[in-house]
């Protein structure tokens, strides 16, 4: 991962971190196209411990089923790469570790994987907290997988923070 994005995330990570902990709010991730990235950007901040439960890695809609109880009806209807898909992450996510908020990952890092309507960088990112409380963007970012799966890491930890912070309502 190039040298400034890493060290973006784990800055943006850490003041994730450091929210979480002073709310007393437990982190947990569930990811697919990032592959754990976001997982790995939180435990490199010292004192992650304190707040991140853990993460499920869920590349394939089978895992996504029964890890993150993703329903059947929904892969079939919109696919995995979809905002229903990666709401149904979240909350999946926060049920299955036991989190206070959980977020998560969906989409297209490439270069293969295209498909009419949904090109290379589509990526969903979506964030459960609260009572019921999910919201999800939908993301197009530039650039080769790297690239991608870096922004995504970025833009997962942003959307986990405003809504620790009370930045965002839900949607979904």
């Amino acid at each position: 991962m190039d040298c400034d994005w890493a060290e973006t995330n784990r800055a943006l990570a850490g003041r994730l971190i450091e929210a979480c902990r002073r709310g007393g709010v437990r982190l947990a991730t569930a990811e697919s196209c990032t592959g754990g990235l976001i997982g790995a950007t939180v435990t490199a901040v010292p004192g992650a411990s304190a707040v991140y439960e853990g993460g499920i890695v869920s590349y394939q809609n089978w895992v996504k089923a029964a890890l993150l109880g993703v329903a059947p009806g929904t892969l079939a209807r919109v696919g995995a790469v979809s905002a229903a898909c990666a709401r149904e992450m979240a909350l999946g996510a926060r049920r299955a570790l036991g989190a206070d908020l959980a977020v998560a990952v969906t989409g297209i890092a490439g270069p293969g994987g295209a498909t009419p309507g949904k090109p290379v960088g589509l990526v969903y990112v979506a964030v459960a907290w609260g009572e019921g409380r999910v919201v999800a963007t939908e993301n197009l970012f530039a650039g080769d997988r790297e690239a991608v799966r870096a922004q995504t890491v970025r833009r997962a930890l942003d959307l986990a923070l405003e809504c620790l912070e009370g930045k965002r309502e839900s949607n979904g």
